[in-house]
């Protein structure tokens, strides 16, 4: 394990959104698609990094449901990635004993790309370190109106009622029921918005703006990152 000072306290979950690829790439005259691909290279390191730190949970957004609206040949070449990067992965986590999550609604994808993620989740599923999810055409929106769509159906089919209503209930149909709301949400290249990532998740998240791209992100940025977690004072709606 990485070594940490004593009196740090590593969050449970950290949750990130991976921005910055296409500026990255931009200030370096490159195209977009060695941004993303540097960028596949940064969440390799940062999997293998969160995995030693201690890390329990690492989830990223990988890809959105806003970013179909991007050109054909981007979205091809994401594609492109995420097919030869599914393969590594799977090596990546198995060397770390990393468990592979998803959520998101994947049906969109092709066949392959599916089955790819189905492979990932299976033959890492037995693995007791850290457990990695990515969010794959995943908005938060869209997951509470899945979610709410869910509860209709089970209602009208009377597995619930109306008044069993509650917080637990709800988060229950969420695709993140089997994992706990993150600590901390590091968002990378300096901005300051959600981006419509774990919106119900994120209700009482530290969150920390770096100012770097995200493929420059490495271990340095993860610790300071965790450093102003550390000098938090978490009072989770409470009074002193």
């Amino acid at each position: 394990m990485e070594k940490t000072p004593e009196n740090i306290v590593i969050p449970n979950h950290i949750a990130i959104i991976l921005d910055g690829n296409g500026r990255w790439a931009k200030k370096r005259g490159l195209p977009r698609s060695i941004g993303h691909k540097e960028g596949c290279i940064a969440v390799e390191k940062t999997v293998e990094d969160a995995a030693r730190l201690g890390v329990k949970y690492l989830t990223v957004y990988g890809f959105s449901t806003e970013n179909w609206k991007r050109s054909k040949d981007e979205i091809g070449a994401l594609m492109k990635l995420f097919r030869y990067y599914m393969v590594r992965l799977l090596k990546v986590a198995k060397s770390n004993n990393v468990r592979v999550k998803m959520i998101g609604d994947k049906e969109r994808f092709d066949r392959d790309i599916i089955e790819g993620i189905n492979k990932l989740v299976e033959e890492t599923k037995g693995n007791t370190g850290l457990t990695f999810v990515i969010a794959i055409n995943y908005g938060g929106r869209d997951e509470i109106v899945r979610a709410t769509k869910k509860i209709m159906r089970d209602t009208t089919l009377g597995k619930i009622q109306w008044e069993d209503m509650s917080e637990d209930l709800f988060a229950s149909y969420l695709d993140t029921n089997t994992i706990p709301d993150p600590d901390l949400l590091i968002r990378t290249s300096g901005e300051l918005r959600l981006s419509n990532y774990l919106l119900w998740q994120l209700a009482y998240t530290e969150l920390y703006v770096a100012d770097c791209y995200w493929p420059d992100f490495n271990l340095n940025e993860m610790k300071k990152a965790i450093a102003a977690y550390n000098s938090r004072d978490r009072r989770f709606g409470g009074v002193k």
